[in-house]
């Protein structure tokens, strides 16, 4: 289907010659399916289905983004397979960064403005280092 996420991760091990310490990291490349307001998008049977899942886990996305916001003590990283995924990039040691795509159609407005607010909402996440090593 060409309305699902898409997510690409690649691992690195780098060992520092000097002294043979190892570090690795992670990177995540998501692309994330928009969000479909179900009485407009007209859908029906499988495709119906496949957008309340998409609706459901960029809803438990926001879910987390907001608890790691208030600073929560739990955070509801496994309320879906993408925030599963995602939760070593979401907390942490990490460095994380939306690129968020608009439509400047009028008729879009709506949509767009939500991608945008949900944009906001990524930026005013802090994410803490756990501490570095040089390699």
């Amino acid at each position: 289907s060409s309305r699902s996420h898409l997510i690409f991760t690649m691992n690195f091990v780098v060992k520092n010659a000097s002294n043979g310490i190892l570090r690795s990291s992670k990177l995540h490349i998501c692309d994330l399916a928009g969000s479909e307001r179900l009485k407009n998008s007209k859908s029906s049977g499988s495709t119906l289905t496949e957008t309340k899942h998409i609706n459901k886990s960029l809803s438990a996305l926001s879910n987390v983004i907001e608890k790691l916001q208030a600073k929560s003590s739990h955070v509801p990283f496994r309320d879906s397979k993408l925030t599963f995924l995602l939760n070593n990039s979401l907390g942490g040691d990490s460095k994380t960064l939306a690129i968020i795509c608009c439509n400047p159609l009028t008729e879009h407005f709506q949509e767009s403005s939500c991608s945008l607010r949900f944009a906001q909402k990524l930026n005013k996440v802090e994410l803490k280092a756990l501490g570095s090593t040089n390699c």
